[in-house]
């Protein structure tokens, strides 16, 4: 039975990293099973200085999608910046709450939990069961990476993550250690669904190269939980860095930082680059890296690992052993792990990989585990069976 979804999203394409290309490939799987979408999304704002400042809410359309963007005041900057941003995202939200259509369910994007209490009121009052989409645990984020001090705000974060587990109809998280944070803090393994995010790019088995120097790629958003601009000062230390070379493609808060480390021509940084570029780049990558700070266990999984996996590169994870990348690598066999938290760690595990000669086995093995659990098409069932199973059936429906 077609319904009428509603998606509210802060990032929606074009913004090219992150969730912005992810809620994309919802709505386009979603409209293309025959449900009616329509999207409410923030000015396309990441990376911060790439997009013009708009003050007023407009329409557009993308792919025959309806989207309602609404203005927000940018700034990433300092934790102030940061709380402003997401404040003046959760106001613009309220005050489009009557110029929407009411749809059968709303599915709400988090990692904001601030932004979440004008789609909590708004299921209330027009009694429609709403869908909790949770990309990151932003008050565990914030508080592990020091993105905000511990205290009121972290607080009042804590308190809304708490209100939107409470009043959401399911919640679909995207591993398996997010189920696990979840269960502790007092939801039940039957509110919650595990979806992982699709992979945004082509499904194209790319044979894995193995040039001189061999090229290792690490691309997409440079943000706190990464941990880059260590990993390139460790990287141009190793002996790894006279056979091989590190290309970084991608922006984000800390390129700056990233691109002070570099101090080799070991190490390259591309920045953003269009579609054609990185296509070239994905050609002559020998191994795929996903990089991520040791604290980071439980409320990330960098959506670069999927498009590395569905294109059929195998990954060099250098992240907590006990973090969800990591598991994925593992039970995939589409990899390697090497442990951030001890940096000899990385030099050790990455020279093992380029003188392995399972590369190629491996990148197969990637390739095969993303078909099977990445796939849009994998996706798209899955939280189709989550929305037909919360959705107001048709005869309760009221205009």
């Amino acid at each position: 039975m077609p319904l009428r979804l509603q998606l509210w999203s802060w990032n929606y394409e074009p913004e090219p990293t992150a969730m912005g290309p992810i809620a994309a490939v919802w709505a386009r799987e979603m409209a293309g099973r025959g449900h009616d979408v329509e999207v409410v999304a923030a000015h396309p704002h990441y990376p911060p200085d790439v997009w013009p400042q708009r003050l007023r809410p407009y329409r557009e359309t993308r792919d025959d999608i309806r989207i309602l963007r609404l203005p927000l005041w940018i700034g990433h900057g300092t934790s102030v910046q940061r709380i402003r941003e997401e404040l003046t995202y959760a106001v613009s939200a309220a005050a489009a709450v009557p110029f929407v259509r009411r749809p059968d369910v709303v599915v709400a994007v988090s990692p904001s939990f601030l932004a979440l209490a004008p789609t909590m009121v708004n299921a209330r009052i027009r009694r429609r069961p709403w869908v909790l989409w949770l990309q990151d645990i932003l008050p565990d984020a914030a508080a592990t990476t020091g993105l905000v001090s511990s205290g009121i705000a972290v607080d009042v974060a804590r308190a809304l993550e708490r209100a939107a587990y409470r009043s959401a109809a399911r919640i679909v998280v995207i591993s398996d250690t997010f189920s696990e944070n979840l269960r502790r803090k007092g939801v039940g393994p039957e509110r919650m669904a595990r979806i992982y995010n699709p992979a945004t790019m082509d499904f194209r088995r790319t044979a894995t190269r193995v040039e001189n120097p061999a090229r290792i790629l690490c691309m997409g958003n440079i943000g706190h939980s990464q941990g880059l601009a260590d990993l390139v000062r460790t990287f141009q230390a190793t002996d790894v860095a006279r056979v091989a070379r590190l290309v970084i493609v991608g922006h984000g808060e800390l390129a700056g930082d990233v691109r002070d480390a570099i101090t080799s021509k070991s190490v390259s940084m591309l920045g953003l680059v269009d579609r054609e570029r990185l296509e070239a780049e994905l050609g002559r990558t020998s191994l795929g890296l996903v990089s991520q700070r040791p604290d980071i266990e439980e409320f990330n999984v960098p959506s670069k690992l999927m498009n590395l996996m569905a294109r059929g590169i195998p990954v060099l994870a250098n992240v907590s052993p006990r973090s969800e990348t990591a598991r994925i690598v593992s039970v995939s066999g589409g990899g390697w792990v090497a442990d951030s938290g001890q940096p000899h760690s990385f030099a050790e595990v990455l020279s093992i990989a380029l003188r392995s000669n399972e590369l190629e086995a491996r990148g197969e093995r990637a390739s095969a585990f993303a078909q099977a659990h990445f796939h849009p098409t994998v996706f798209a069932q899955r939280f189709e069976e989550v929305l037909a199973d919360v959705a107001v059936r048709p005869q309760s429906r009221t205009a």
